[in-house]
């Protein structure tokens, strides 16, 4: 019996010492603060560093650098009214006061409650109405009451943002002031005033700064969003892009302190910058892509019908991790060239015969291709439709070889099968909406008009069209009739490399704190398309550009597979034009690389000539070149 109860002793004295190391060591700090927070008013300093944004091989894309900030915490003593004055005779460029600032300070500064009638005032006393209620009334009917000089909405404007937020908040007045500014703030001797040394965010590069996105203070339509995720409201935070939507790791941790009885401060912890976030993209690569589609855009000038023609994309993938290596849009406008790479996301464009790999594997999937039986080109003509072909006669076609000429044919014989018709001459085709979901949602499988996964917000989903009709039916299956953008085309391509398995794509790589792995992104899965003919759709796509309509596009060294398009799209009411696409992945039988390439309004339907420039495939060409020799 004595040995029991020594040995419950024991063990009650293992749990007591283990629970006290826990608490005393491991949950020291933690527990330490919930004790200020009881005891004392435990507030945050200024936003502390963000983390740096960088390439895959560690060049610096964002970075901070100091600047000058006016601060201020208000004291008992501090008058903020001559703070107000103080700053107006200092500062030069200081904003006047909103409406609304310039209302609440009339009302706060002045008797207003002439401005209630009788029986308003006999509501609130027998408390019909709020205070809030009466505020409202009251500041509804200032409008032509208040008239503040330019100098006094100035003065105001600068009063409200010494009193925003809690009183005892450190509130940012100004930042980027002056050395000569700082030093008359910090000689000035008013009590919670001060020039303080912060940080601000620099972009490094003039290319993908919109995907980097930007930072700012919190609005008032995200701010009870962010105060629930324990912000405050003089937090810089991102505010789009990768910036937002990697802001937990970026952000750093603010200094802490304690409040005292006067409002002073004591600072019981330093403050501790952001992690370091390491995206996929390699910036060289970026900024030659640039410099060729510059070229090219300059080169056109100089060619036919390309007087729509401003734009080209570019975007290069890891199509096995469904990482972004490069993606850049650029525009010419006169003489001068702009970014437009957002446009890879919220734009969306007809595709053209890009995408019969995904409408090849609706035929597939639906038992509506004879593998290897040979058909001869044709056009189809259905009633009241004006007649469809191909660009040209293309003679005897299998399913590879369609592929390989960019048979339109072949696909609207496909489509017309999956009505459950037969084709004949002037036939009246009998299409529902079921046929046109069953090529959308092979195509949403490759990511067509559905979500690619990557790491950005505003995704697009690319149109769909409503109308349904025979003919229609035969454009989406050629790419004529939906839109898609640029990302999505990139997720469908690398999903044919990788023989169906569609990774979400993405630009982020891994985060760092000083060198050290935090977080390190895998790919993502979104989901396998169910095709037991990838291998034939590949073999289509590598003759496409050995032999097919894709020569010249990637040199066959790299042993490439895939697909061009064309499509016609309304310009304007009196004008048509032509996009051209490009995407491709190599080497063929062990794909490490994938690109896309798009040049929407190439050219335009001419009367007179016919004539396409081919930029699109002069682009492809250069960057294949860059992407697979460096």
């Amino acid at each position: 019996m004595k040995k029991i109860y020594l040995s419950i002793i024991i063990l009650l004295t293992i749990i007591i010492s283990s629970r006290y190391i826990y608490l005393a060591y491991y949950k020291h700090d933690y527990y330490y603060e919930k004790y200020l927070n009881v005891t004392h008013k435990i507030v945050y300093g200024l936003n502390a560093p963000r983390g740096r944004i960088l390439d895959r091989n560690g060049k610096v894309l964002v970075d901070n650098i100091g600047i000058n900030t006016i601060v201020f915490h208000k004291l008992d003593n501090t008058n903020i009214q001559d703070v107000a004055k103080f700053l107006n005779n200092l500062l030069p460029d200081i904003p006047t006061a909103t409406l609304d600032e310039q209302k609440k300070y009339y009302l706060s500064h002045n008797e207003t409650d002439n401005l209630l009638t009788k029986q308003e005032v006999d509501l609130y006393n027998h408390r019909k109405i709020s205070s809030k209620e009466v505020e409202e009334i009251k500041l509804s009917r200032l409008d032509k009451i208040i008239n503040y000089t330019k100098e006094q909405q100035q003065e105001i404007h600068l009063y409200y943002l010494l009193n925003k937020g809690y009183i005892y908040d450190s509130k940012i007045i100004s930042s980027d002031v002056s050395d000569e500014i700082c030093a008359e703030i910090n000689t000035s001797n008013i009590s919670g005033l001060t020039c303080e040394y912060t940080t601000k965010r620099i972009y490094l590069y003039d290319t993908l700064n919109d995907i980097l996105g930007r930072t700012g203070q919190i609005t008032p339509e995200n701010k009870e969003y962010y105060l629930s995720q324990g912000y405050s409201l003089n937090d810089e935070v991102g505010l789009s892009y990768l910036e937002k939507e990697y802001d937990e790791y970026l952000r750093g941790e603010k200094a802490k302190y304690l409040v005292n009885k006067d409002n002073s401060l004591t600072l019981i912890a330093n403050s501790k910058p952001g992690n370091d976030l390491y995206l996929s993209i390699d910036i060289d690569l970026q900024l030659k892509i640039n410099d060729i589609i510059k070229k090219n855009l300059d080169k056109a000038q100089d060619l036919k019908n390309t007087e729509y023609y401003n734009t080209s994309y570019v975007l290069v993938s890891d199509p096995n991790t469904g990482e972004i290596l490069a993606s850049t849009g650029l525009t010419k406008v006169k003489d001068s060239y702009h970014d437009v790479t957002t446009n890879i996301l919220t734009s969306s464009f007809t595709m053209g015969s890009v995408i019969k790999g995904a409408s090849h594997t609706v035929g597939y999937q639906n038992n509506l291709i004879d593998i290897g039986k040979k058909i001869n080109d044709s056009c189809v003509k259905l009633y009241q439709v004006p007649t469809k072909c191909s660009y040209k006669r293309l003679g005897y076609i299998d399913d590879i070889t369609a592929l390989k000429t960019s048979s339109n044919y072949y696909q609207f014989m496909t489509a017309i099968k999956l009505t459950g018709q037969k084709y004949q001459n002037n036939m009246t085709l009998n299409v529902n909406q079921e046929h046109f979901n069953i090529y959308r949602d092979t195509f949403s499988s490759f990511g067509l008009g559905s979500s690619t996964g990557i790491d950005l917000e505003n995704e697009s989903l690319g149109i769909k069209g409503k109308t349904i009709a025979p003919d229609l039916l035969l454009n989406l299956s050629i790419g004529q009739y939906d839109t898609f953008t640029p990302l999505q085309l990139l997720n469908y391509i690398n999903t044919i490399a990788t023989s169906g398995k569609r990774y979400a794509l993405h630009y982020l790589k891994e985060v760092k704190n000083n060198n050290q792995t935090i977080y390190q992104y895998q790919p993502q899965l979104l989901n396998q398309v169910n095709n037991s003919n990838f291998q034939r759709i590949k073999e289509g796509f590598k003759e496409v550009l050995y032999t097919g309509t894709g020569r010249g596009y990637t040199d066959t060294k790299y042993k490439p597979a895939g697909k061009t398009g064309t499509s016609e799209v309304v310009y304007n009411k009196d004008t048509i034009t032509i996009n051209q696409t490009y995407a491709m992945f190599a080497p063929y039988d062990k794909p490490q690389y994938s690109i896309v390439v798009i040049s929407p309004n190439i050219s335009y339907n001419n009367d007179r000539d016919n004539y396409i420039a081919p930029i699109n495939r002069y682009i492809s060409k250069e960057v294949s070149k860059l992407v697979f020799e460096g």
